[in-house]
């Protein structure tokens, strides 16, 4: 029924919108990726810097019911509709550029295992209709994209990511980051950085308890102590990066690690700092299904894949590649003993060479900067 009521509100502002006048040097940017690796957010920062020519909006949240009206003149005036998430767009003249979120690891849409036929239906409706252009990154991506969504091959055009223009160009400096989240400085910091993928959908609450109860892992054998004691012998400083509903359960947990550090998104709008923007200072990523892992590559760093949910989130949803150990170029741990065990040696020239191979398939796009080829492609092919 919230669905339905969502979908009708939709409807009924976008029929307001539409009798707003579109400008063609308008561009909205609808960001439902928050500050967590945005390409929308990228994007946008980009056009306030290099494009002030152009009228440019950023709506978030998106989409939201809470909109003001204002919000949607913007995206009634606007030119280009920026999205990350679904393709919107109120006129057939407006043009959508589709950004999407992320190369797809998990099955989404009618590959997933917990999927409605309906839904799935409809979405693939909306990406016909709305997605005039869809960033790409490589045929891989285009590939995984369309399996899922029934993308046509015409609307993709590689592009790449914005977001990926920030990887190698940190705001802050490392030593300003281990001072702000750790409070510390050190010579000898390696900063690595934990962000699992959202495991409510895994509707297990035994996970939900074990990171209410701070065991941000949800290891049978977590022992936060431990783990921050032998993080410390290392000099090494973790920091983690939750979905924000888990990150809501620990609205009464204080950490008192010194090598353990909770980031959450007021961190990154206080500070108009999207993720990717410091990614470029940690030294390596920890992570499960998430496909932060594609972009990480980037870096050439090392990345530990977490598999203690791994049999159970294949059943529940589904991956779109396999087997788990030979397309995740990195160290697998499904325990904390086995992950303490790692820590002094995260990498070698074997995983070195399997995160080259999977840069290579996963990242085709050319250009210095991927903000630059979305900006020119979609204003010279579709000029005003």
């Amino acid at each position: 029924m919230k669905s339905f009521l969502f979908r009708l509100y939709l409807s009924l502002m976008k029929f307001r919108a539409h009798f707003t006048t579109m400008e063609n040097n308008n561009i909205v940017i609808l960001n439902g990726s928050g500050r967590s690796g945005s390409n929308g957010y990228a994007f946008y920062k980009w056009l306030l810097l290099n494009h002030p020519e152009y009228n440019v909006s950023l709506i978030e949240p998106w989409p939201s019911s809470h909109l003001k009206w204002e919000a949607w003149q913007k995206i009634g005036a606007a030119r280009y509709v920026i999205t990350t998430h679904q393709p919107f767009k109120v006129r057939k003249h407006q043009i959508n550029v589709q950004l999407w979120h992320g190369v797809p690891l998990k099955r989404m849409g009618i590959m997933a295992n917990n999927t409605r036929y309906r839904d799935n239906k409809r979405n693939e409706k909306l990406w016909h209709k709305n997605a005039d252009i869809v960033a790409s990154s490589s045929d891989l991506y285009e590939t995984l994209m369309s399996a899922c969504m029934a993308i046509e091959t015409e609307k993709y055009h590689k592009l790449g990511f914005p977001r990926l223009d920030l990887l190698d160009k940190p705001v802050i400096s490392k030593e300003q980051l281990l001072k702000d989240l750790f409070n510390t400085t050190d010579s000898e910091a390696q900063i690595g950085i934990y962000m699992p993928t959202f495991r409510y959908e895994l509707e297990d609450k035994t996970i939900m308890d074990k990171i209410k109860e701070g065991n941000f892992f949800a290891f049978e054998d977590f022992d936060g102590e431990k783990l921050n004691a032998e993080l410390a012998k290392r000099h090494q400083y973790l920091i983690v990066k939750l979905h924000p509903y888990e990150m809501r359960l620990f609205a009464n947990f204080k950490s008192n690690y010194s090598n353990i550090a909770f980031l959450n998104n007021d961190y990154l709008f206080d500070h108009n700092y999207d993720l990717y923007e410091l990614l470029g200072d940690t030294d390596f990523l920890m992570t499960d299904f998430s496909s932060i892992y594609f972009d990480y590559l980037h870096l050439n760093k090392p990345i530990v894949f977490v598999t203690n949910f791994l049999q159970q989130y294949k059943k529940t949803r589904g991956l779109l590649l396999s087997p788990y150990d030979e397309i995740t170029p990195g160290i697998c741990v499904d325990s904390e003993a086995e992950l303490i065990n790692n820590l002094d040696h995260l990498d070698n020239q074997q995983i070195v060479n399997r995160r080259l191979y999977w840069l290579h398939l996963t990242s085709e796009a050319k250009g210095d900067s991927y903000c630059q080829n979305v900006f020119e492609y979609m204003t010279q092919e579709y000029r005003g």
